[in-house]
């Protein structure tokens, strides 16, 4: 790990998109490039910058979330019945689309204003998705697409997982600060009053879902990344590396 000078994300992003543009250059088909970070990293916010980054060198870019792709609460209701309890909750493994993910990317080299490619937007504070008469709509064919989440490498995310041509991974300090930072987001969740938002009691109870997985992710994911930026607790960085 090498001591890096700037925390701005603007400087971040403008230095991630200088690491891999001469294979996004090269790339006959979009480039993709995985950005994961455990909750409240900063990896939404940091893909958005990286996108503007990559359009001012005249490459068109698309940003998907993991989060988007969560089953909508009706469904999730249904595997709740049918499979394991546990999948009511969003964010558990085996409750993202993984498949209609993988149809996005698959349908991407030929978007065009005739044949656009729509893909779903979740709200978090209504813990569903918002209506699909309202998705995006990506109208030209990207040279680069961001796919930004906590990407596990659990067996049903294989598919996805070996879809990323680089994968970026922002590490936090530990476990305790992403619980820290998660709560924040919540907090701004609460503040515009959103219907499903989770006081401090519901937070801790949907964070234990996740410890284990985070943890380990926490342990092994740099040693998986073509690029490890680490943090400390205020979201400074501390650190870059290449692989």
């Amino acid at each position: 790990m090498k001591p890096y000078a700037s925390n701005s994300n603007e400087a971040l992003a403008g230095h991630l998109i200088d690491q891999y543009a001469g294979r996004i250059a090269r790339s006959r088909r979009p480039y993709v490039l995985g950005l994961s970070g455990l909750q409240g990293s900063g990896k939404s916010t940091l893909a958005r910058v990286m996108k503007v980054k990559a359009e001012a060198s005249g490459w068109p870019t698309e940003v998907l979330s993991l989060d988007d792709f969560y089953y909508a609460r009706s469904d999730r209701e249904d595997l709740a019945q049918q499979i394991h309890p546990l999948l009511r909750t969003r964010g558990v493994p085996g409750t993202h689309e993984i498949e209609l993910l993988l149809s996005v990317l698959s349908a991407m080299p030929s978007a065009s204003v005739k044949l656009p490619v729509t893909h779903p937007r979740f709200d978090k504070g209504r813990d569903t998705r918002i209506p699909p008469s309202r998705w995006p709509r990506i109208i030209r064919a990207p040279k680069l697409v961001i796919v930004e989440g906590w990407a596990r490498q659990l067996r049903g995310y294989q598919p996805l997982w070996r879809k990323f041509d680089a994968l970026i991974v922002l590490q936090a300090p530990s476990w305790d600060i992403v619980r820290h930072w998660r709560g924040e987001q919540e907090q701004d969740l609460l503040a515009r009053h959103a219907p499903l938002a989770m006081d401090a009691t519901a937070m801790q109870r949907f964070l234990a879902h996740f410890e284990r997985l985070s943890r380990h992710a926490l342990a092994t994911l740099p040693a998986l990344a073509d690029s490890v930026v680490e943090y400390d607790d205020e979201r400074h960085v501390t650190a870059l590396s290449h692989c």
